[in-house]
């Protein structure tokens, strides 16, 4: 069991032709978003592994797009998922300031402080949920978020409400909606259909949240259809 913040030694086997095996160092760094950063020591000298924070990355495609970049300005990442990347090394100011460009030239940035980390994870975690999960919730959406990211929920709904000037429960419901909008102008589900994938209670639930939200029913919306659209980013 690997304890927050020790640092522990591990033994490699050897690879075939090495003489002598590796010693690798791992050090778990429990961070203020609560999940476990893993860096890893090498003895050969190849350096360690380090996460960056990206804002706007909310779907797959971004993920795709990041990853090219960041592989296009020379920085391997080792993983990509929605709001950051592993890399299989540290940055240096120059790469970071380059990469810091390249970014803002996509509409995406890097986050330095530990709160605006935070922040993106609470906002990745509802748009995967309601865009890619159909929003597939198994428990409630504080138990959801506190569960994921290793914070009380007081914590979590107080911090976002400080920093984005709007509630937790508001930005999901928020994101629901744009997913509600996408459903009505692909015109492939009922609105029955959409309120019972996005877990809505009734119909009637749907189209009273929908109008509340944007001023318009959503027979209405499906006839001006993208019009009304948002970007996730904005949302």
């Amino acid at each position: 069991m690997y304890i927050p913040g020790k640092a522990t030694l591990e033994q490699q086997a050897p690879t075939k032709g090495q003489a002598l095996p590796v010693l690798r160092f791992r050090l778990l760094v429990n961070d203020l978003s609560g999940t476990f950063a893993v860096r890893s020591f090498f003895g050969a000298g190849t350096g360690f592994m380090t996460t960056i924070y990206i804002r706007n990355m909310v779907c797959n495609r971004c993920i795709m797009v990041v990853k090219g970049e960041l592989e296009r300005l020379g920085v391997h990442p080792l993983k990509v998922t929605l709001g950051e990347a592993v890399l299989e090394q540290e940055l240096d100011p120059e790469q970071k300031t380059r990469l810091a460009a390249a970014f803002s030239e996509l509409g995406f940035a890097l986050i330095d402080d530990r709160k605006g980390q935070l922040i993106e994870k609470i906002k990745n975690l509802i748009v995967a949920l309601v865009h890619q999960d159909n929003n597939d919730l198994k428990t409630n959406l504080s138990d959801y978020l506190s569960s994921r990211l290793h914070h009380d929920y007081t914590y979590i709904s107080n911090l976002f409400s400080e920093v984005e000037g709007t509630t937790v429960e508001k930005y999901f419901i928020a994101q629901k909606i744009e997913r509600v909008k996408e459903l009505l102008v692909y015109d492939e589900l009922t609105l029955s259909e959409i309120a019972y994938q996005l877990n809505y209670s009734s119909v009637a639930h749907l189209s009273n949240q929908f109008k509340k939200v944007t001023g318009l029913t959503p027979s209405h919306f499906k006839n001006i259809k993208a019009e009304k659209r948002k970007p996730l980013d904005k949302v």
